[in-house]
C-alpha cells in the first residue's frame, strides 16, 4: 500500500507543483458498506500547493482527477481532495 501511495505522489509531482502532500487511506471506515472492496481505496488527498491554490477549486480538482484518471478507474473507489 505504501508503494502505491508513493506512485500516486510521483504521478502528481510530474504534472503539478506542490509543497507537501499527505495521502490518507480511509478504506477501513467503509468496510461494512455494501459495495466495499479491499482492492479499491477510499483516499483523502491533502495537498499544500500555491500552484493549485491559484486556480479555482473546480479547475484544481479536475487537474488532479485527470492525472489520476486511470487509478480512479482501477484502484481508487473514492477520492476526497483538500487543497491548502
Amino acid at each position: 500500500m505504501k508503494n502505491y501511495f508513493i506512485e500516486i505522489e510521483t504521478k502528481l509531482g510530474k504534472k503539478l507543483k506542490f509543497e507537501k502532500i499527505d495521502i490518507v487511506d480511509n478504506s477501513q471506515k467503509h468496510k461494512r458498506h455494501k459495495f466495499f472492496s479491499k482492492d479499491r481505496y477510499h483516499l483523502h488527498l491533502k495537498i499544500n500547493s500555491s500552484y493549485l491554490k491559484s486556480m479555482s477549486r473546480l479547475s484544481a480538482q479536475r487537474l488532479i482527477m485527470n492525472i489520476l484518471k486511470e487509478d480512479l478507474n482501477t484502484k481508487i473507489h473514492a477520492l476526497e481532495i483538500s487543497i491548502d
